[in-house]
């Protein structure tokens, strides 16, 4: 655990012990979620929260159209992606507009479905939590998946075709990795192998069963720590 951290057992949500998985753009969050999944740990991502609340027919789809106009919506009803990005990646005041409508959505649903959830810990990935006003609101462990600043750049720009110029321009738009590394409990460090991933992932998820176990059988002091 970093700096002056300490991770306080009780759960913030009754009954659920929640994990903030979070990182900069191209560390690998989506890789290291389903390595969690077949673990058998609820995965709740925040992004495909998103998606499916601006895809046809999707519940915020009225309100964004009513506040930006027809044309970020697709003949089908879906959001305009890239129409949505041009309003929004260099005017801040209209992207608090759009999350202004989005998270308040995004929130309810994860929160429902933490809930729901029946895995012995929740991983709720959530890419910009350090970035949000208060992460530890809605978490009790932040788990940052990290990488050198390098790597995120090579992958971004393999996957998406993205210049290195416009990778950068998102990136630098994010916290910084110091900053997320200073919230961070826990740390995955995502430059290796997949095998070394997984071992990492193995201690960290052996872990949060205990922290998690330790809380519901009653018998917890603050303060656990998890190693990075």
């Amino acid at each position: 655990m970093a700096g002056d951290h300490s991770t306080k057992l009780e759960p913030k949500r009754k009954g659920k012990w929640v994990v903030g998985l979070t990182g900069g753009i191209g560390s690998g969050k989506s890789t290291v979620a389903a390595c969690f999944q077949a673990k058998g740990i609820t995965v709740i991502d925040t992004d495909e929260i998103a998606h499916r609340i601006t895809a046809a027919g999707g519940v915020a789809m009225p309100a964004i159209v009513a506040a930006f106009g027809d044309d970020v919506a697709e003949a089908d009803g879906a959001l305009n992606r890239q129409r949505m990005r041009e309003l929004v990646f260099e005017n801040p005041e209209q992207r608090k507009r759009l999350e202004s409508i989005l998270h308040p959505m995004i929130r309810d649903i994860s929160e429902h479905e933490v809930a729901l959830a029946s895995s012995p810990y929740v991983l709720l990935a959530i890419p910009l939590l350090i970035e949000s006003d208060r992460p530890r609101d809605r978490v009790d462990c932040i788990l940052v998946v990290d990488c050198p600043e390098s790597i995120q750049i090579e992958r971004v720009m393999k996957r998406s075709g993205l210049s290195r110029e416009r990778v950068q321009s998102i990136m630098a738009a994010q916290a910084s990795r110091e900053q997320r590394l200073a919230h961070a409990d826990a740390v995955i460090h995502n430059q290796g192998d997949l095998a070394a991933l997984q071992t990492q992932i193995d201690r960290h998820h052996n872990d949060f069963l205990a922290a998690a176990g330790a809380w519901f059988g009653a018998s917890a002091t603050p303060g656990g720590q998890f190693g990075k």
